[in-house]
Protein backbone atom coordinates (compact mmCIF):
# COMPACT_ATOMS: atom_id res chain seq x y z
CA UNK A 1 0.00 0.00 0.00
CA UNK A 2 1.15 3.55 -0.66
CA UNK A 3 1.32 6.29 1.95
CA UNK A 4 1.93 9.98 1.32
CA UNK A 5 3.80 12.15 3.80
CA UNK A 6 2.71 15.79 3.54
CA UNK A 7 5.42 17.65 5.42
CA UNK A 8 5.33 21.37 6.21
CA UNK A 9 8.58 23.08 7.21
CA UNK A 10 8.71 25.33 10.24
CA UNK A 11 8.96 29.01 9.28
CA UNK A 12 12.55 30.18 8.99
CA UNK A 13 13.95 26.62 8.98
CA UNK A 14 15.60 26.67 5.55
CA UNK A 15 19.08 26.38 7.09
CA UNK A 16 18.01 23.27 9.04
CA UNK A 17 16.82 21.78 5.75
CA UNK A 18 20.07 22.61 3.97
CA UNK A 19 22.26 21.34 6.82
CA UNK A 20 20.32 18.06 7.06
CA UNK A 21 19.83 17.49 3.33
CA UNK A 22 22.76 15.07 2.80
CA UNK A 23 21.46 12.75 5.55
CA UNK A 24 17.89 13.07 4.25
CA UNK A 25 18.97 12.17 0.69
CA UNK A 26 20.99 9.21 2.00
CA UNK A 27 17.90 8.02 3.92
CA UNK A 28 15.72 8.28 0.81
CA UNK A 29 18.36 6.44 -1.23
CA UNK A 30 18.29 3.66 1.38
CA UNK A 31 14.48 3.47 1.20
CA UNK A 32 14.68 3.42 -2.60
CA UNK A 33 17.24 0.62 -2.64
CA UNK A 34 14.95 -1.37 -0.33
CA UNK A 35 11.96 -0.90 -2.63
CA UNK A 36 10.11 1.31 -0.13
CA UNK A 37 10.28 4.72 -1.88
CA UNK A 38 7.80 5.52 -4.66
CA UNK A 39 8.82 9.17 -5.13
CA UNK A 40 9.72 12.31 -3.20
CA UNK A 41 10.47 15.99 -3.57
CA UNK A 42 10.10 19.40 -1.96
CA UNK A 43 7.19 21.80 -2.09
CA UNK A 44 8.34 25.24 -3.22
CA UNK A 45 7.30 28.70 -2.10
CA UNK A 46 6.74 31.68 -4.39
CA UNK A 47 10.46 32.41 -4.11
CA UNK A 48 11.34 28.92 -5.39
CA UNK A 49 12.76 27.81 -2.03
CA UNK A 50 11.61 24.63 -0.28
CA UNK A 51 8.73 24.94 2.18
CA UNK A 52 8.01 21.28 2.84
CA UNK A 53 8.14 17.82 1.34
CA UNK A 54 6.00 15.22 -0.37
CA UNK A 55 7.25 11.69 0.16
CA UNK A 56 5.34 8.60 -0.99
CA UNK A 57 6.39 5.22 0.38
CA UNK A 58 5.30 1.62 0.13
CA UNK A 59 4.42 0.10 3.51
CA UNK A 60 2.24 -2.68 4.85
CA UNK A 61 0.51 -0.54 7.48
CA UNK A 62 0.09 3.11 8.42
CA UNK A 63 2.12 2.39 11.55
CA UNK A 64 5.06 1.25 9.40
CA UNK A 65 4.65 4.36 7.24
CA UNK A 66 4.64 6.60 10.31
CA UNK A 67 7.83 4.93 11.53
CA UNK A 68 9.49 5.62 8.18
CA UNK A 69 8.39 9.27 8.42
CA UNK A 70 9.65 9.60 12.01
CA UNK A 71 13.06 8.15 11.06
CA UNK A 72 13.64 10.72 8.31
CA UNK A 73 16.61 12.91 9.28
CA UNK A 74 14.54 16.02 8.50
CA UNK A 75 11.96 14.92 11.10
CA UNK A 76 14.67 14.06 13.63
CA UNK A 77 16.26 17.49 13.10
CA UNK A 78 12.96 19.21 13.92
CA UNK A 79 12.50 20.70 10.44
CA UNK A 80 8.78 20.02 10.18
CA UNK A 81 5.96 21.98 11.77
CA UNK A 82 3.54 19.22 10.74
CA UNK A 83 3.59 15.84 9.02
CA UNK A 84 0.40 14.19 7.80
CA UNK A 85 0.67 10.51 6.84
CA UNK A 86 -2.18 9.38 4.62
CA UNK A 87 -2.98 6.22 2.68
CA UNK A 88 -2.81 7.09 -1.01
CA UNK A 89 -4.01 5.49 -4.25
CA UNK A 90 -1.93 6.21 -7.35
CA UNK A 91 -4.52 6.13 -10.15
CA UNK A 92 -3.15 8.05 -13.14
CA UNK A 93 0.28 7.51 -14.71
CA UNK A 94 1.28 4.86 -12.18
CA UNK A 95 4.24 3.06 -13.77
CA UNK A 96 3.34 -0.14 -11.91
CA UNK A 97 -0.26 -0.21 -13.18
Amino acid sequence: MLFAFLCQDKPGALQVRMDTRPDHVAYLNELNAGGKLAFAGPFLGDDGKPTGSLVVVKAETIEEARQIAENDPYAKAGLFAAVDVKAWNWVFNNPEA
